[in-house]
């Protein structure tokens, strides 16, 4: 599906999300790692220490929300999609947020938030294969319905029970593509607007970043795009397995 959320009138109007397989060179990454002995499915990242989840959640959501302010041409690479986007949120949530990192992913103001403590990427029980395909095997490499189905779990099917780093999925069946992603920001953390807000990137070519109120996508014209229960195209609130308690 291609195209774009537009505030026209007043109104969100979704266009099309996508997913469009990438990563920083511009190739599918292929690395597949079984998972390490004594550690199984969704135990395998797991952030037990309160300060550590809240570090995510802060970082994750910044993440996401900072390439809606960047210029289309100094996107990551790998942030070609909606689950791109996703993709590289978590993984430089836990990374080492020194100089060298602000400089390689092109972050011109670190934010001063505290790190997440436990890993620093890719430094981790999986090394850099982050994210789980089945029930042995984790890649670099994720789509909106992996993502989904094998790392992280359902919450709500109510956007109002959503907090700062869950995701909502989508499904369109009539569209060739039809999983897509949006990351519950909340609040905004960059500039002084309450939201909450809501980020992804188009998928379509070249595509861009977006920022929608989540008051936004609950008016918009088209019912298959509102967050809401009985919206059967909406399949709730996930929380990242890493989170789960």
């Amino acid at each position: 599906m291609k195209g774009i959320l537009a505030i026209a009138g007043g109104l969100a109007v979704v266009l099309g999300l996508g997913h469009i397989v990438a990563r920083q060179d511009g190739r599918r990454p292929s690395g597949r790692v079984a998972a390490a002995a004594g550690v199984a499915g969704e135990d395998a990242l797991r952030l037990t220490d309160p300060a550590d989840r809240e570090a995510f959640r802060a970082w994750f959501t910044y993440l996401a929300e900072e390439l809606f302010f960047r210029d289309r041409a100094s996107l990551p690479r790998d942030v070609a999609d909606c689950s791109g986007l996703v993709r590289y949120a978590f993984r430089e949530s836990i990374s080492k947020h020194d100089g060298d990192w602000a400089a390689r992913i092109g972050l011109r103001w670190p934010p001063p938030l505290p790190p997440v403590a436990r890993y620093q990427y890719p430094d981790t029980p999986l090394g850099a294969n982050l994210f789980r395909t089945n029930v042995d095997e984790y890649t670099q490499f994720a789509d909106a319905r992996t993502l989904r189905e094998w790392n992280s779990y359902l919450v709500s099917r109510r956007v109002e029970d959503a907090r700062a780093g869950d995701l909502l999925f989508f499904r369109q069946l009539a569209q060739d593509m039809p999983y897509h992603v949006m990351v519950f920001v909340g609040e905004s953390r960059i500039e002084g607007a309450a939201g909450p807000y809501l980020a992804y990137h188009t998928g379509d070519h070249p595509g861009e970043v977006r920022r929608p109120a989540v008051a936004d996508l609950l008016a918009h014209p088209e019912p298959r795009w509102r967050p809401v229960e009985g919206n059967s195209n909406f399949l709730g609130v996930y929380r990242w397995n890493i989170l789960r308690d």
